[in-house]
């Protein structure tokens, strides 16, 4: 009668083929015949049918949707990850199911996302409990923390990681500006309670370690522009001596350091100061920028997460791997060979307000 929702048994009928040939036609990756799956869609096509993906996933147990779970979706880095992610996911027929969240509400949101029957979930910038990591392990949920990583315990769940190379690459801009005839270098941090952050710090200090160098100043942004501007201000007016180069632990920051040096406090990048970033986002090579940083490769970055959550789902065998992709130093315009002429404006203290 007119209303009534047009079912798989129907297009069955009409297309002389089994009911669980309908389902496979409509399952990605399914094995079906060619000759079936044209009678399926032309026999679909005429009745209007459309597949009931929540009663599919009642049936097969799988729902094909990946959560994912992101605190800062106005940070540089995660659109073109979170783009990525949803079209590299919808290639292998799974959709996905976004929160996001402060580090504090993560376990909460995990809670409900589970409640949506999810196949996998990916965290983003976020972390999780241990508590709540083994309840998703027992669940048979595979959990993939993205560009973070997760503590290792005696008792640490299953959880598997994916991660750009934080350390190598913090190193090899440190590196990058003692070979440039920088002395004075400032970090200005992250999140300091995250993962990402210290490991590029780490691996920055070691670095400069390796030239006999230490931080000569050191500040927090936060990951955001805000406070990345105000962390700028602060190192150039309260250093006894102002820094000759900066290094902030994401692009996002590196371009408001820029900004604000130019801007407010009338210092040429990179004539006066050098800037250095993280993450090789798309906008740090506008040409208003040209910023040197170290790439995150989003991916292969992708393609490790995915693999990893696919599998799982796939084998019903949940593992913990770490995996770290290698990115690479972009050298742009932001940085300079120091020379004494450039470095004579900051020789003296700077006063006191």
């Amino acid at each position: 009668m007119p209303g009534d929702r047009v079912s798989s048994i129907d297009v069955a009928r009409h297309a002389g083929v089994s009911q669980s040939a309908v389902s496979r036609t409509f399952t990605p990756g399914a094995s079906v015949g060619a000759a079936t799956r044209a009678k399926v869609l032309r026999a679909a096509q005429a009745l209007g049918y459309e597949p009931n993906a929540l009663a599919r996933s009642l049936i097969t147990g799988r729902s094909r949707i990946i959560g994912l779970v992101v605190s800062q979706l106005d940070n540089l880095f995660y659109p073109t990850v979170l783009e990525h992610l949803s079209r590299r996911l919808q290639a292998d027929g799974f959709h996905l199911l976004m929160f996001v969240a402060d580090e504090a509400d993560s376990d909460a949101l995990v809670e409900n996302m589970l409640q949506y029957r999810v196949d996998g979930i990916v965290l983003g910038a976020v972390t999780l409990s241990s508590a709540l990591a083994q309840r998703c392990t027992a669940a048979g949920i595979p959990v993939v923390l993205f560009n973070r990583v997760m503590a290792r315990r005696r008792d640490s769940p299953a959880v598997s990681s994916v991660r750009g190379d934080n350390v190598r690459g913090g190193r090899l801009l440190a590196q990058h500006l003692l070979a440039l005839g920088h002395s004075r270098i400032a970090f200005i941090a992250g999140r300091e309670d995250s993962s990402t952050n210290l490991e590029r710090e780490r691996g920055f200090v070691q670095g400069l370690a390796d030239g006999a160098r230490h931080l000569f100043a050191r500040a927090v942004g936060g990951y955001d522009a805000d406070q990345a501007a105000e962390a700028t201000r602060a190192l150039f007016r309260s250093s006894r001596k102002a820094p000759d180069a900066v290094f902030a632990a994401s692009d996002q920051m590196a371009l408001a350091v820029i900004d604000t040096l130019r801007h407010q406090l009338s210092v040429r990048v990179p004539e006066e100061v050098s800037v250095v970033g993280f993450d090789n986002v798309p906008q740090s090579s506008w040409p208003a920028y040209q910023l040197t940083t170290f790439e995150q490769p989003v991916v292969p970055m992708v393609e490790a997460t995915v693999t990893l959550l696919l599998e799982q789902i796939r084998s019903g065998a949940l593992r913990s791997q770490s995996l770290i992709v290698r990115g690479q130093l972009c050298v742009r315009a932001t940085t300079r060979m120091r020379t004494r002429a450039t470095s004579s404006r900051f020789a003296q203290p700077t006063v006191p307000r």
